[in-house]
């Protein structure tokens, strides 16, 4: 591991300006934020798998029961053999190497696909591995569909799938086949519940809300913020902040920003001018929705009041639209939330610590944040996943060692303590002492082996 440390950390250094020009040409990402969200991440990644594996491999002792007796037991981390792991294009790199972190630290050989929607980082990716890893360890292997789809027909130990729901069923169904078990990192929509009662800091709520939407590809990202939810009377005020902060972010003219990524390509620009265009929202943008097809751009976009019922609302947004949804009290939020499926990240902003209390036990999502959008993604210590239609299983820091890994029971007993209750003939005195063993009471236990009952 300490070799792969070594190698990981030359790819992230010495490769640095490759790494950036490569994201730049797939989905115009402004450098900073490859820096900040995709390099400085995965060094952390290998900064803690390198520091803490040796307490992650050790076996964990747990104890045993009277039935046993005498004996020990532990569990034991193995590793799973071969995974497939398969990438997704809006942080290409993170999203390629974070798991290969954890399954190569489980002990694990990886089979990496990386994204054919991000062709320069795929590119990139199969060449540097190529030259710093082992490859007998791990390859890449690039293509589309039918080599994704070759890749699902093979037997793997599992599969780890970041991507959108409607793939993540195709690889379920085929990891069904040999029983592969999977991990599959998806989206939703993730709301932003914003308290107009608890008197806020809105300058730094709206500067985060902004960060974790635009601030992270455009809002093509799985846990960016999908809609917000105010009340009626707040949200004038909230539009206003937002449109203050943006404007000092981006300028004037978003659409010329250099710190915005651009739309990933054809199909998904017109899937979002398609959530425009739909006749539910026209005339509910209150900001931005400008758009230049010929570089693929959509600026910082808000809307006020959608219908519940409309295309923006039915469907994971994944670009720079931010619908607002207003409601008259804000405990209606949370059966506005509760009624969709479940969220990969659910925001609160609020001071009220009951309605914290409150958001944390009602609102199911794969991880929540109080005052803040996207930053949990940072903290290794806490599992990154999603649950019900966001995803299955959950990866960062110890949770991709055993993401990766095969926790085995293993029971130690000498030859001593050899108890005759287990063997035949089954004696009316062996079932006493069985139903003294079942009560747990030591008196009990003495009448039934000296026949006292």
């Amino acid at each position: 591991m300490e070799k792969f440390d070594g190698e990981a950390g030359s790819i992230l250094v010495n490769e640095l300006n490759e790494i950036i020009d490569a994201l730049r040409n797939d989905i115009n990402k402004p450098p900073l934020e490859t820096v900040a969200y995709e390099i400085a991440m995965l060094k952390n990644s290998c900064k803690t798998a390198i520091k803490e594996l040796k307490h992650w491999m050790a076996p964990e002792k747990v104890k045993t029961s009277l039935t046993t007796f005498p004996s020990s037991a532990e569990i034991v981390s193995e590793p799973l053999g071969v995974v497939l792991v398969i990438s997704a294009w809006n942080y290409p790199f993170l999203l390629s190497l974070d798991p290969v972190i954890g399954a190569i630290a489980a002990g694990n050989a990886v089979v990496l696909k990386p994204s054919e929607l991000a062709p320069a980082t795929s590119s990139l990716l199969a060449k540097l591995l190529g030259e710093y890893m082992d490859n007998s360890s791990i390859r890449v292997v690039e293509g589309a569909v039918e080599e994704t789809s070759a890749l699902l027909q093979q037997k793997w130990d599992k599969i780890f799938y970041t991507g959108n729901g409607k793939v993540a069923r195709i690889v379920m169904a085929a990891a069904a086949k040999n029983l592969t078990p999977v991990v599959l990192e998806l989206g939703g929509k993730s709301p932003v519940i914003v308290d107009s009662n608890s008197n806020i800091n809105l300058q730094v709520a709206t500067r985060r809300i902004i960060a974790g939407k635009w601030g992270c590809n455009n809002g093509q990202a799985c846990i960016s913020p999908d809609y917000i939810i105010t009340t009626k009377d707040y949200a004038p005020k909230l539009v206003d902040a937002l449109k203050t902060e943006l404007e000092s972010f981006y300028g004037k003219n978003p659409l010329e920003s250099k710190d915005l990524s651009r739309i990933v390509n054809s199909n998904h620009f017109a899937r979002l001018s398609k959530l425009l265009d739909d006749d539910k929202v026209v005339g509910k943008i209150v900001y931005g929705g400008e758009k230049d097809e010929s570089k693929l751009r959509i600026s910082p976009t808000i809307l006020l009041d959608v219908p519940r019922d409309s295309l923006i609302m039915s469907e994971e947004i994944f670009g720079p639209l931010l619908p607002i949804i207003t409601v008259d009290k804000l405990e209606e939020s949370f059966n506005v939330i509760n009624s969709a499926p479940k969220p990969l990240a659910a925001y609160l902003f609020t001071n009220n610590k009951k309605l914290k209390e409150r958001f944390v036990k009602t609102v199911s999502a794969g991880g929540v944040v109080i005052n803040d959008t996207s930053l949990h993604l940072a903290v290794h210590t806490l599992p990154f996943g999603g649950v019900g239609d966001s995803g299955i299983g959950a990866y960062h820091g110890k949770f991709s060692f055993d993401a990766f890994s095969h926790k085995k029971a293993v029971l130690y007993r000498s030859f001593f303590g050899d108890a005759s209750i287990r063997y035949p003939p089954y004696t009316k005195t062996k079932m006493r002492f069985l139903k003294a063993l079942m009560t747990g009471g030591l008196l009990a236990i003495v009448n039934a082996i000296f026949g006292k009952s």
